[in-house]
This record gives C-alpha cells, structure tokens and sequence, in this order.
C-alpha cells in the first residue's frame, strides 16, 4: 500500500512557498519518523539548498533507526523561476532486520530485588521483532532509572549494544548491568517546622535504615501533606552525602498560613414542596496548627432560609499524628424536614403550609484510629438536644448516643476527581435510658459509593444508603428529627427537595381541622446510577436514575428521579449543574423537579 504524504511551508508575507513536500511508499510510524528526520520546511532560499542537500542522509536515518537498513529512495525536484519547487520522494523501506536474541544480564545486588524481575515481564522486545533502535534506547533508560530510584547509585552498564548483521536481516541487542550495593535511607531531618521534638518522626512509614527507594520517599511525602500543616513540602535525599552505604534525607517544610478561609456556594432550584430558589453559603474557617503539639481546628458556618448551621470541629493528634486523633466537636444546627400539609375540605386536597423546623445543640467527642489496609476505625459519644413541634405538640429530647464507625476510601488517585474509586462506611449508635436517652435507641447505618473510568471518556458513578432505626412504636415521636431518616436532595433523590420524602401522618391540628406532616421513616434505601462522558480533559456530561426512599415498616414505597447535567472539573474541584425529574407522585409531594448546583468530589 502506498501513501502520499504532501506539505507545504509559506512566507508569512509572500505569495509563493519555497517547497512543497510529496512522500510516497511509506506510511503509519515509519512516515512519521522520515517526516521527523527531515524537519521543518525551508522559509528562505538558503534553508533551501541545506534542506535538499541533507534529504538523502535524514531518510537513511529515519529508516535505519526502525530497522530499514535496505532503504532506496528515489528523489525528484523541480526547480522553478517562481512559486515553490515540487520535491517528491519516492521510498521503497525493504526488507526490515529482526531481532535473533535480547541479551539482558544482570549483577550485584539487584538479583534479589524483586521489582527488575517485574520490570523484565513487561519489555515489549522479543526475539522475531523488528528492530527499533527507539525502544532499544526507552528500554536502557528505563533500567537506569529503576535502579537509581531504587538506590543502586553505584551502579553501571558494563555491556550495551546493538549488533547488526546485514546480509542476514539479523539483529542481536546486549544489555548488562552491574548495580553494585543497594543503599539505605539514613537519618531524616526535618527543618522549617515549630513542632515538639520527634513529633514527625512518628510520620515516618518506613522502618530505620530501610531499603531506598523513591516509593518510600514520596510516602513520606505524602504523609506530611495530609497533616495540613504545610505550604511547600521538599523530600530530599542527600546522594552527595553517601557514607557507610545509607542516604541521609533532607525534609525541608514550609508551614502553612495560620488561618484559611474557604468560602462554598450552591442553589436549588425547582418545583417541589419548596418551590422557591434555595441558596447555600458556607465559609469554612481552618487553623492547621494551633500549637507545637500539632491540634488544629475547623468551623464552618452554613447558611440556608431558615436553615442555619454552626459546627466547629478541634483535633487532637494522639500516638499518632494522622493514625490517631481525638476530635471534639460542638454544634448548633437549624434544620427542615418533610412537608406538613392542610386539609381543604372545598377543594379535597392537602395544601402545603411548611416544614417540620428543628433546632439541634450537640457535643460529640470521637477517636479515630487507622487500621491496616486504609481502613478507619472510630469510636464516638455524642449528646445532643433537639427542640421541635410535630403534630403541634412540642418535644426536646435528649441523646446520650454511644457509637462506633468503621470506613475504608480506596482511590485510584489523589486528584480531585479520581477516575476509579470505592468507599464503604458502616456505623452504629445506642442510647438508652438508663444512661440518660430520652428513650432506646439503636441506629444502624451503611453507605457505599463506587466509581470507574472505561475507555478514558466513560465513567461510572454508583452508590447506595441504608439505614436502620430500632426503637418501640410508642417512642417514634420521641426521636429527633435528626437521627430519623428522610430521602430528597442533591445527595439522595435529586428530583425532589432536601429531605421532604418519607412516610407521614395525619393528625387533628389545635384548629381542629386535618393535617398531614411528614414525620421520617425507621429505615432507608436511596440507591443511585449516574453515567458521565467526558467531552474535553475539563468538561463532561452526566446523566443519573435516583430510586428508594426513606419508610417504616412494611410500607416501602420506591420513588424515582431521573435528569442530567453539566460538570467542569475545576481547579478547586468539579462544579455540577444538574437538572433532576421526579418521576412519581406521592401522597405529599407531587411529581417535581429540581436545579441543583454542587461543588466538591465524588471521594
């Protein structure tokens, strides 16, 4: 098969090239690779001559360098008064070399390191290939910069080349290596710090003097940058200073600002049992280090109609800085839930009048600890007191509620829009009387949420909510409206309004007339499937099925939404602007729809 490449170079300011470029008889990687030998086009008489003159040398390069070392090129020009010359090439690759053998042998220390045995399984060259002096050379500079990464600084290439026979079309590639010792990490110091004496050394994860290795180095690293207290984190092994067959390691820190201010917005929009514009503010305020022994704090303030929220979060590291942590935590809290409705006896309907309103004061202390394979281990107690009128009888119990939670995030990386992923969080909380509840209480809760990228442009995004109350039926009222559950939101059923699903009841209000509130379910089951397709690195578009709801016993009635939207991946993070229909109607809300504008990951 033959393929005709043509191009051109123009003046920027004349009517005329000065070449025109036609190749003939190659095509794929090796017209590529003449195209590259040869350059850019000539702009001017003398780039000319020079490219003309070197024509016949480039191509014998481009073919002999992929193993063409048979090459006839045929070279046609025409010389004109005026307008560009006409040059054609005509290429006929011939027979290419293969390779017979690929000689690879190894000494030193390296033979018992695991990952150059890896590294050979995945060499793309085997014996009948044709040679390609490219990969030769990425292959080469592939074992040099594992070994060094690895800490073989010592080591060198004590054979590499490439034999050629030409008679016989026959290649033979040689590459022996002699690393020599594998050095150890030595002593880390850590400088531009206020921190207690060995406090980072406890963020080491790696044992004393272990083998090099980049990998270790850049855990370290990462450890550091999780902490939150620095601006500017500099890992550096002293290879100038080997001695006694150790690298001593450099940690230069800049600690971050004292205080950061983060400031989030967001809106629904839509036809629901709120059909009005909901804006959200919130402002995050962060103190990463509050003193040498490494405590910090986060408050956030959050502001929706109505709905005010306060919650400030202090962390104390304990025999770990990251691994295990004290955090206290106080909050004051404003929220909605459901829909409470009127009977018109005219019209026979119900009609929508407002909201079950609460207010929520709690105190919560928690330890967390990370266990093996990246999983968190925490243990909580939490009081909490809620004031609120539902049936227009007004409550305000209090929870004295005992827990423990257990979760696991596995990214496929640390962006913050990861291409694959898997969370899975399981808690439990008792309260009981007899410890000061305002009645028994066991709250059982599992959250799951997965995500995959296939074929770069298609990802996947799953997850699915259970919940559990166990409590006697006279007690329901009693629970607060918070440890309830409800369905309805941008991170539930996005076709219908913060937590304004669940099941209701009808009840005789002060007027005595008939009401309806929705009151909150003992259980949960919101599952969810969404499909996004990346149109550039920085766009995509998504679209979701939203089903479940939250529901008491035997009374499961699914709804469904269902919508799409537009998401940018934002330097700070991707921004949705989601549309979603509810596809149902129910005994207090009718079929709806909502605008939803979020900002954060997906992990």
């Amino acid at each position: 098969m033959l393929v005709s490449w043509v191009l051109s170079c123009r003046y920027a300011h004349a009517d005329a090239a000065w070449l025109t470029l036609n190749i003939e008889g190659v095509e794929g990687k090796l017209a590529q690779n003449v195209l590259a030998h040869l350059g850019p086009l000539p702009d001017s008489a003398v780039q000319r001559r020079a490219y003309l003159f070197n024509v016949e040398s480039n191509v014998s390069a481009a073919l002999e360098s992929l193993g063409y070392y048979h090459g006839r090129l045929e070279k046609e020009v025409v010389e004109t008064d005026s307008g560009p010359w006409p040059l054609t090439l005509k290429i006929t690759p011939g027979e290419p070399t293969r390779l017979q053998w690929v000689d690879i042998q190894f000494a030193g220390e390296i033979l018992d390191d695991d990952a150059f045995d890896t590294w050979l399984d995945l060499i793309p060259l085997e014996p009948g290939d044709i040679l390609d002096h490219g990969q030769y050379t990425d292959m080469k500079s592939q074992l040099l910069g594992l070994a060094f990464s690895r800490g073989y600084f010592d080591g060198k290439l004590t054979r590499s080349e490439i034999k050629v026979n030409r008679d016989l079309d026959l290649a033979q590639i040689s590459l022996h290596y002699d690393s020599g010792q594998r050095y150890h990490l030595g002593e880390i110091g850590f400088e531009g710090h206020t921190l207690e004496p060995g406090f980072l050394e406890r963020l080491i994860p790696f044992e004393p003097h272990a083998a090099y290795s980049n990998k270790r180095l850049n855990a370290l690293n990462g450890k550091l940058l999780d902490t939150g207290y620095f601006a500017n984190i500099k890992v550096l092994p002293q290879i100038d200073k080997l001695a006694q067959g150790q690298v001593p390691v450099r940690v230069e820190l800049t600690p971050r600002a004292d205080h950061a201010i983060e400031l989030g917005l967001g809106a629904d929009i839509g036809k629901s049992a709120d059909n009005v514009i909901e804006p959200r503010v919130r402002v995050t305020w962060r103190t990463p280090q509050l003193n040498r022994y490494g405590h910090s704090q986060e408050t956030s303030l959050e502001w929706k109609p109505d709905k005010p929220k306060f919650l400030t979060t202090y962390t104390l590291p304990l025999s770990h800085p990251l691994d295990d942590q004290l955090k206290i935590r106080l909050g004051l809290l404003r929220d909605q839930y459901g829909v409470t409705q009127d009977y018109d006896a005219a019209g026979r309907t119900f009609n929508d009048i407002g909201r079950l309103e609460s207010s929520k004061y709690l105190l919560g202390l928690l330890r967390q600890r990370r266990l093996a394979d990246n999983w968190l281990f925490g243990y909580s107690l939490e009081a909490n007191r809620e004031f609120y009128t539902q049936a227009d009888v007004d409550y305000d119990p209090v929870f004295y509620l005992a827990g423990v939670r257990l979760s696991q995030t596995l990214r496929s990386d640390n962006s913050l829009d990861p291409k694959s992923g898997f969370r899975q969080i399981y808690s439990f909380e008792y309260g009981d009387p007899e410890l000061g509840s305002q009645t028994r209480l066991a709250r059982l809760q599992a959250r799951f949420k997965w995500i995959d990228t296939f074929f770069d442009r298609h990802r996947i995004v799953s997850r699915l909510d259970l919940g559990a109350n166990l409590a006697e039926e006279h007690q329901l009222a009693y629970i607060s409206p918070s440890l309830r559950y409800f369905a309805g939101g941008d991170q539930s059923i996005r076709g219908y309004s913060y937590q304004e699903l669940g099941p209701y009841r009808d009840y005789i209000n002060s007027q005595g007339g008939l009401s309806r509130e929705v009151v909150g379910g003992r259980y949960l089951m919101v599952a969810s499937l969404e499909y996004q397709y990346y149109l550039t690195q920085h766009w995509r578009l998504g679209s979701f099925i939203d089903a479940g709801n939250a529901f008491d016993n035997r009374q499961f009635e699914p709804v469904v939404s269902v919508g799409g939207g537009i998401h940018w991946i934002s330097p700070i993070g991707p921004i949705r602007l989601d549309l979603g229909v509810g596809l149902k109607e129910t005994d207090t809300v009718d079929r709806s729809w909502r605008i939803h504008l979020t900002m954060g990951t997906d992990l």
